[in-house]
């Protein structure tokens, strides 16, 4: 596990400390780790790329976050400098709706310091993130998650995280987001490990299901 002042995930090596770990907690990690093999890092290099990435796939399904991501990394727009640089035309032909055109051009041109990140607690890090145009919680949560690896972070307003903490616990209803948060108390502070397991468990449901 490296770093000192914070636990982070940055192998799989991490993921199975976490796994274990949660284990002993709540007995359905166990059961998901089963059902569903090993848990993607999800890793990603930090910086603007990462945070457009987390804006992309806000409100939309994985599929079309994925579509829609594969044309702006292709076009090279998860570069600032070239998103920057970026015609309306070109992130229109990317399938970017206008206000996340409007979030990205702004983050773009900030200045934004991403390196000051990686020395910082997680809340002071949520908000700072939350400072930039178009940055919520979730989003905020995303990166700190998968671009620097916060093994404590769990974005607890993500529904496919929520459906799953339903299907998993037998709850009657999808919990929502400071329920979740409720529920992944104990889980600290491996609250990062137990979200890639619920998203691992959601997308092993689905898939069952034939809704993948």
């Amino acid at each position: 596990m490296s770093g000192t002042a914070r636990r982070i995930i940055d192998t799989q090596d991490d993921m199975e400390e976490g796994i274990a770990a949660l284990a002993v907690v709540e007995p359905a990690f166990a059961r998901i780790r089963a059902l569903t093999g090993p848990w993607p890092l999800r890793r990603r290099d930090g910086g603007f790329g990462a945070l457009a990435f987390a804006i992309v796939g806000q409100q939309v399904s994985v599929a079309s976050a994925a579509a829609v991501w594969g044309r702006v990394s292709a076009a090279g727009l998860d570069d600032a400098a070239r998103m920057a640089a970026a015609t309306g035309d070109d992130l229109w032909a990317c399938g970017l709706t206008r206000p996340k055109q409007g979030y990205l051009k702004a983050i773009a041109v900030s200045g934004f310091d991403y390196a000051a990140l990686e020395h910082m607690e997680d809340e002071a890090v949520l908000a700072r993130l939350c400072e930039l145009p178009g940055i919520g919680r979730w989003s905020a949560e995303i990166y700190a998650a998968f671009a620097l690896g916060r093994a404590d972070v769990l974005a607890a307003g993500d529904l496919a995280m929520q459906e799953a903490a339903r299907m998993l616990f037998g709850l009657p209803a999808r919990p929502k987001e400071a329920e979740l948060r409720a529920l992944a108390a104990p889980w600290s502070p491996w609250r990062g490990v137990a979200a890639r397991g619920l998203w691992a468990y959601y997308q092993h449901v689905r898939s069952r299901e034939g809704m993948l």
